[in-house]
């Protein structure tokens, strides 16, 4: 990767790149992709594609219904309540 490709590249990231981080960037860029071009010459073809490189099962806990939050604690922390809702000041104006 080169000096043009890196500030390319940050100008449709829309990236202010300082001169030290352009060469520092390409550097590292050049880095990774030939690392990467090391990675596709291995033999992949009885590889089967995968999510993840450790199987995993369904790491989420059961959904299981809670006690709710008490509306006296809910409401504690309010900038302004009535008590019943919580107050907020209002965005849309008639007309």
């Amino acid at each position: 990767m080169d000096r043009q490709q890196v500030e390319k590249t940050a100008l449709l990231a829309r990236l202010k790149l300082s001169e030290s981080e352009v060469v520092k960037f390409t550097d590292q860029l050049t880095g990774l992709l030939d690392y990467v071009a090391i990675l596709n010459e291995i033999d992949t073809d009885d590889v089967e594609p995968m999510a993840h490189a450790v199987e995993v099962s369904n790491v989420l806990r059961d959904d299981e219904p809670v006690a709710s939050l008490a509306r006296d604690d809910a409401l504690s922390n309010a900038p302004k309540t009535d008590g019943v809702y919580f107050l907020v000041p209002p965005i849309l104006t008639e007309g």
